[in-house]
């Protein structure tokens, strides 16, 4: 009974605030989220869009109107201010796929709206706090790959106008002009089969290998390992701050939500004394 009365005290902002913080309705977003992605993968099957078409229709407005229940339910949690719902990034991001998701099936944009339901899966990251930390980790990182990738792009220049010079009469399928130099130095990084392109230029220099050892070792391991570093040196950072995050102290909200809730277990505990404390003070 307590329980009951409690719950109907509850206003419907703090309702809506407890339902969306639950793990259960966290568990079942997310079973909607994969649903939503097998149902996207079986509309790529031509035998099963005509056997079973109508009912992955059906499955995938039962997940927009979820979706959308999701999202009304995260906004009225917020109380008088809705908007707060949009202070947070992850929730502008759902609610951008759920809005793009309005768009009808039919007619011109049909297949705009295919392409759609895949981008629902992309709810996942923001489902997991884990991948929302793996993002977040690599959205910090780009300014210092930024950097890193302009170092890059140096060292690329030098050894394609390096390359066009040394090797276009040797080997003009791979260095007859520095856009084809630039894309075969793309290949050497990557591993393709770079070895061919480093053979037929040792066949007429034999110190060219100097070259492309030089340059695997500028431009892979030593340029790769960099973007690692950063990374990871973000990654840590990154979780660093969410700690300090979730050690803020309480609001005064909450404080007073918690004076108030101890206050009534206290009045109720006073009821319960009361009979039993009249009792034994009653004559044998």
């Amino acid at each position: 009974m307590n329980e009951v009365s409690l719950s109907q005290k509850l206003s419907p902002a703090e309702l809506c605030r407890r339902v969306a913080e639950s793990p259960l309705f966290s568990q079942i977003v997310i079973g909607l989220i994969l649903l939503n992605g097998v149902a996207v993968g079986l509309e790529t099957s031509q035998w099963i869009v005509g056997r079973f078409g109508g009912l992955l229709a059906g499955v995938n407005q039962l997940i927009l109107v979820s979706f959308v229940v999701e999202a009304a339910i995260k906004m009225a949690a917020c109380g008088n201010r809705p908007w707060r719902y949009f202070a947070r990034g992850w929730n502008c991001f759902d609610f951008s796929i759920i809005a793009l998701s309005l768009i009808p099936a039919a007619g011109p944009m049909a297949t705009l709206a295919r392409l759609v339901r895949v981008l629902r899966v992309l709810r996942l990251v923001s489902a997991f706090p884990e991948l929302r930390l793996l993002v977040d980790t690599l959205l910090r990182s780009l300014p210092s790959m930024f950097h890193i990738a302009l170092l890059m792009s140096i060292i690329f220049y030098i050894y394609g106008v390096a390359g066009y010079f040394l090797f276009h009469e040797i080997d003009p399928t791979h260095w007859r002009s520095l856009p084809i130099a630039l894309l075969s130095l793309f290949r050497i990084v990557t591993f393709e089969d770079w070895t061919d392109i480093m053979y037929t230029a040792m066949d007429a220099m034999p110190w060219a290998w100097v070259y492309f050892i030089s340059f695997v070792v500028m431009g892979a391991f030593v340029m790769i390992n960099l973007f690692i570093g950063v990374v990871l040196n973000n990654l840590e950072e990154t979780k660093l701050r969410r700690l300090d995050e979730l050690q803020v102290p309480p609001s005064q909200t909450e404080i007073l939500r918690e004076l108030r809730a101890t206050q009534e277990a206290l009045a109720r505990m006073q009821k319960r004394m009361d009979p039993e404390m009249q009792q034994r003070e009653r004559p044998g």
